[in-house]
């Protein structure tokens, strides 16, 4: 489970790289733009299979956001919160594609989200966006809340949560999906032979779930964020 690690001088300063999670990364990537733009190059109004289910991941998320953060406001943070189920469900299935069977000198083509690296930097992104959208809807007042007099452990208690939330997210995927790979490759392992294959289903399911835990969490803290009261 180590990664590949390059080392580059920048500006005098050594920097390290995970390339196996930086090259897992942009294959995610590049594999969803890929069908995003296969599934919307000829849209119908009698929609074909894969337009269909790229139209129900839009309302499934679209009805979330409605009835979170209502209709004007889930327009406006829709983007974010497909790209972020979007890219961290694809990204845990690349974990399980037979670019495992691709053997490096070191590291391993894996899930770019067994990278504490890659889970922290998304967290922080959510972090960034939902402070910013709190203190651009609410201004400076956004961070003092619930403050009153006698509720100063609650406000210390909120303000908390703004470091604790990213800790957590990052932590929780990262943890899930490192732990699954660690699962099958152990199994594989000890047995290789159709024994592995629940596991590797199992896995498939665990994908989904994070990829949603993250998605809707991220959603949660943005319509706090930008509410009112």
């Amino acid at each position: 489970m180590e990664h590949w690690v390059y080392t580059a001088n920048i500006f005098g300063h050594s920097v390290s790289f995970n390339m196996d999670t930086l090259i897992t990364m942009w294959f995610s990537m590049l594999l969803l733009i890929i069908i995003a733009l296969i599934t919307t190059r000829k849209l119908e109004m009698i929609p074909d299979k894969l337009q269909l289910v790229g139209e129900g991941i839009v309302k499934y998320f679209n009805d979330i956001t409605k009835s979170s953060m209502g209709n004007e406001n889930a327009q406006k943070h829709i983007a974010i919160v497909l790209t972020l189920f979007l890219f961290i469900l694809t990204a845990n299935l690349v974990g399980q594609l037979p670019m495992k069977l691709i053997h490096l000198t070191q590291g391993e083509l894996a899930s770019p989200n067994n990278d504490i690296n890659m889970t922290a930097a998304m967290a922080i992104v959510v972090s960034i966006y939902y402070i910013f959208y709190g203190v651009k809807k609410n201004g400076f007042k956004f961070f003092f809340k619930g403050f009153t007099i006698d509720g100063i452990i609650i406000t210390l208690v909120d303000t908390l949560e703004l470091f604790v939330r990213p800790f957590s997210l990052a932590l929780r995927l990262f943890a899930n999906i490192f732990a699954g790979e660690i699962l099958v490759s152990t199994i594989l392992g000890l047995v290789w032979f159709l024994v592995p294959l629940p596991f590797m289903l199992f896995e498939l399911f665990v994908a989904l779930i994070q990829a949603l835990v993250f998605t809707l969490l991220s959603t949660t803290y943005i319509s706090m964020a930008i509410q009112e009261e």
